[in-house]
């Protein structure tokens, strides 16, 4: 009786752990189907476009209460100031973040990587050669290169990787014979860039023993599975329109021809009275431009100052100066400066940055002249400017005249309802001309008098009050 109820009670007890074991293993099963996992991809160059995608990715994952954001890395760099970016964002969040390189992170790929929590790579991967150099291959200044190699320092030391691999990746002056791993001291036979003269780059299995990275699969399903994510529901991100379009419109080459382009359309507006079509062009274009730049975070508030300066200067030349002198040469000088700054970050750049914007502006400058040039040969073609300028031949014999009428307003007086600079309108009467002056300015709402009509020119003097 009694062995009966003691093999009754250790059944029930059996059963009781296996229900719970049964019941833990869903509980572990139904979390696991709830993981949430963010697969962004940095891809191709890195340029200022990217860390609004990034960001934008990275605040998904958040509000949707990621486990793990993994980026998949595969670029030969880009601009710095463009990853710097990235890299911090990828530091503020509080989401597990694993680079996943799945080839390459070279130069600002190399950055991006050391910025997340754990680095994992495929076989035949690199990382690595992040030194700052122009479009030529020359070496950057040592300004650029000590904002590099401190940047790629500090964040390897956030991630607890090894510091001096991270230095040597950007600069060739630097050399040891010795690391510290894992606390002991390891002789360095085997890393060629090692040596003075020589810069770090990594193949995927000396990442791993020298601290870079953490792992090595082949596929992203291994690693997921590595990482115990293989039920995860994978979310990948990619850009949208509006980023994509940032990206085209930070372009060097497209961000000179947008500004120039509104330079332009404003300063033909001013030419001419009320507004129209060159006015509203080069209004959208500068829009277009400094948003871009704003997005992008080209556009600083010394740059803004100077373009206001410029245009300020411009308004006075306009308005309160006649003819055009120092004020108006100056007013587009620095219009043209701050549009130049535009094109350039706040964190420090080498020759090939500076470069990059010297050319894209003089392309922006030369291609605005060269299109519009095109433009106005186009358009004198249409039916449209046909009609309007009606440029075919009157002559007198036919029974056309030149005359619209006006000779015998000769003598008459009027208010100027414009500045005439020499030309504007004036009313005499209830009529409104279009006239032009013997080359003296003169201010709206002065008294004129018709001097003489020829045709359709009438020319008016200033009457002294």
């Amino acid at each position: 009786m009694i062995a009966s109820l003691i093999l009754w009670s250790i059944t029930s007890k059996l059963h009781r752990m296996k229900k719970h074991i049964l019941s833990l293993l869903i509980f572990i099963l139904s979390l696991a189907q709830s993981q949430v996992i963010y697969k962004v991809p940095i891809h191709d160059t890195i340029d200022l476009g990217l860390p609004p995608f990034i960001e934008r990715s990275i605040e998904m994952a958040e509000e949707g209460k990621a486990d793990a954001i993994i980026f998949d890395i595969d670029t030969f760099g880009g601009r710095l100031d463009a990853a710097t970016q990235i890299k911090d964002a990828i530091l503020s969040t509080k989401i597990p973040t694993i680079a996943f390189i799945n080839r390459r992170a070279i130069s600002a790929g190399a950055l991006i990587s050391l910025s997340c929590e754990k680095i994992v790579m495929t076989s035949g991967g690199t990382i690595g050669a992040a030194t700052a150099v122009d479009m030529s291959g020359k070496k950057g200044s040592e300004k650029v290169i000590s904002y590099m190699r401190e940047e790629m320092a500090a964040t390897a030391e956030s991630r607890d990787r090894n510091i001096e691999i991270a230095k040597g990746m950007v600069d060739e002056d630097l050399s040891f014979t010795h690391l510290i791993i894992d606390g002991d001291s390891v002789k360095v036979l085997d890393l060629e860039g090692r040596k003075e003269g020589k810069l770090i780059t990594l193949t995927t299995e000396l990442a791993i023993k020298y601290n870079i990275a953490d792992d090595e699969q082949e596929t992203f399903e291994e690693l997921l599975s590595s990482l115990g994510f293989e039920n995860a529901d994978i979310k990948t991100t990619s850009e949208n329109w509006s980023e994509s379009f940032v990206r085209f419109l930070t372009n060097p080459v497209v961000a000179s021809l947008l500004t120039t382009f509104g330079f332009l359309g404003i300063l033909f507006e001013l030419q001419s009275p009320g507004w129209g079509i060159p006015g509203i062009v080069g209004l959208v274009c500068l829009v277009l431009s400094l948003s871009a730049s704003f997005i992008a975070r080209l556009a600083t508030m010394n740059d803004i100052l100077i373009i206001l300066a410029g245009v300020t200067l411009l308004i006075i030349e306009m308005t309160i100066i006649p003819g055009f002198g120092f004020a108006g040469i100056g007013g587009i000088l620095l219009v043209l400066w701050g549009l130049y700054e535009l094109l350039l970050p706040e964190t420090p750049v080498g020759p090939d940055i500076e470069s990059m914007a010297m050319w894209g502006f003089i392309i922006g400058i030369v291609g605005s002249i060269f299109g519009l040039f095109l433009l106005f040969k186009l358009m004198i073609k249409t039916s449209f400017w046909q009609k309007l300028t009606s440029p075919g031949i009157e002559r007198v014999d036919t029974g056309y005249s030149t005359s619209v009428g006006s000779e015998a307003l000769e003598g008459q007086e009027g208010i100027a309802q414009s500045d005439l600079r020499p030309s504007g309108w004036i009313k005499v009467k209830d009529q409104r001309l279009f006239v032009v002056t013997e080359g003296d300015f003169i201010e709206k709402n002065c008294k004129v008098k018709i001097h003489s009509v020829d045709g359709n020119r009438v020319v008016v003097r200033k009457l002294n009050s």
